[in-house]
Formats: structure tokens, sequence, C-alpha cells
């Protein structure tokens, strides 16, 4: 299994910055991407930012320019740097693991429990 824990939300106002951190444990040998996914109120789980194995890493059009993905492979986390934050990306913002193998718990993919981000002035 995976497990992944979140760090770094809390509120910022418009311009602002914020790092997001997620730290991956359990049978990470099996992932192949990680990302994050952000949660407003009365909307879909959307994906925000991912990163493979590989480095490849893919974007929402929304967040282009002002967030940064990337990856600590050594401490098996990875980032969302979050710039030039926006009320609009008010969310909880939740880490997600897919795996290449079957994950008790989990299924094909791992969720975190999110974090809360709240851009407001």
């Amino acid at each position: 299994q995976v497990q992944l824990v979140e760090s770094g939300g809390g509120s910022v106002q418009p311009g602002g910055s914020l790092r997001l951190s997620c730290a991956a444990s359990g049978s990470i040998f099996s992932i192949n991407t990680m990302g994050w996914y952000r949660q407003a109120p009365g909307k879909q789980r959307d994906l925000v930012a991912s990163i493979t194995t590989g480095g490849s890493t893919n974007y929402a059009d929304s967040v282009k320019g002002r967030f940064t993905i990337s990856r600590d492979s050594a401490k098996n986390t990875v980032y969302l740097q979050m710039n030039s934050l926006k009320p609009e990306d008010t969310a909880i913002y939740y880490c997600n693991a897919k795996s290449d193998r079957w994950l008790p718990r989990c299924g094909m993919n791992c969720w975190g429990k999110g974090t809360l981000v709240t851009v407001s002035s």
C-alpha cells in the first residue's frame, strides 16, 4: 500500500505564494505518476498538475505559468509551488499517486486526505 501525507496548505492573500508537499511511503516502487488535484465547493475534483517517474509534467490550463510541480526522489516527496495565487485557486488540494499494480485500500490510485488552500483579501 501507499500512504500520502500532504502539508503546506493555509491562507494567503491574492498574489501570494504557497508550497504544498506530499510525502509518500509504503509500496512506492509501484508508483508511476504523482499529481495534485483540487476541489472547490460545488465543483468536481480536477487535475492541477502531475509528474511521472521520468519527469514529464502536465498542468491544467488555469495554472500554467503560475504553478510548478517537482519531486525529490530521495525524500519520496512531490511539491507544488504555487505563485501568483488567485481567489479562484481556493480549494482543497489532494495528492494523488497512480500505481502500475493493484494496491490494497487504493486500487490503482492512492489519495491523501487533502489540505485546504484559501486565497482571499
